[in-house]
């Protein structure tokens, strides 16, 4: 299947570039629906163990393009609007439920959906030069949009959040990182060395592990204490069956790194 954006697989790691860096890599329909099927597609692609996204260029990804998407939507009717609002929406409710992880590498601006996005993925590397902003009051919208209000305090807390959604200001990389929302900072010239990095490190690791890492957090996020708790050994006595367990032991009493196999 063709893409309005950069895709490639090298590895074990899927590196997705939105790619219209004359724009800010601003999104359109089009691009929204194909992120949308691409990560829900990644669940059965067994090639593919750890996803990258990241922007062409000097953006990351500045949101919804205001001649593609902004003028049409002012002729839409209400059924068309949430549509188009639950297919937004989709992209990051595929990338949360993806059992992969998924590194946001943010290269520049990250605004209104383009924030979002980065905020759905599991870990932020940012540029020193990359910047975010929830821009969506701005445009007289809802500042939650895409998942923000649930992903958002997560990170921040509250009072951070509604700072951010109600006033839609740029922060800048050592900002965002000080807020919780970047897990590094790194200059420019290194984001995607240290992206891919990371996304090596856990295509290599065991993937049956780390997926159901990412389904527990996701899971607990509104569980009680002894819910979670059980959740965990449910969970873990699963994996204490598969095989990347047993590897683990083998290698460990033979003094060689493990091989995992995912299983």
């Amino acid at each position: 299947m063709g893409y309005d954006f950069l895709y490639e697989i090298d590895g074990g790691v899927a590196t997705i570039t939105l790619n219209r860096p004359d724009v800010l890599n601003a999104l359109t329909f089009e691009i929204y629906g194909q992120l949308r099927d691409l990560f829900a597609a990644l669940q059965r692609d067994d090639a593919v163990k750890a996803v990258i996204i990241t922007g062409k260029d000097r953006a990351f990804c500045s949101g919804g393009d205001v001649e593609e998407i902004i003028a049409p939507l002012l002729k839409f009717d209400a059924r068309a609007h949430l549509d188009f609002t639950r297919m937004t929406g989709a992209v990051v409710r595929n990338m949360r439920a993806l059992n992969k992880p998924i590194i946001a590498a943010v290269n520049g601006m990250a605004a209104g959906a383009g924030a979002v996005i980065a905020l759905g993925a599991d870990l932020r590397i940012l540029s020193d030069k990359a910047r975010f902003a929830f821009l969506f009051t701005k445009v007289g919208l809802a500042g939650a949009d895409m998942g923000a209000a649930y992903l958002l305090p997560k990170m921040v807390g509250m009072g951070r959040t509604l700072e951010l959604l109600f006033f839609g200001d740029t922060i800048d990389a050592a900002t965002a990182e000080r807020y919780g929302i970047a897990n590094r900072v790194v200059p420019a010239g290194e984001l995607m060395t240290a992206a891919r990095q990371w996304a090596r490190r856990l295509a290599e690791g065991p993937s049956m592990a780390l997926g159901v890492t990412k389904q527990l957090v996701n899971n607990e996020l509104n569980m009680d204490i002894a819910s979670a708790i059980e959740n965990e050994a449910q969970a873990q006595a699963l994996l204490m069956r598969g095989e990347d367990f047993r590897i683990f032991y083998e290698a460990f009493t033979n003094k060689q790194p493990p091989k995992f196999v995912g299983r």
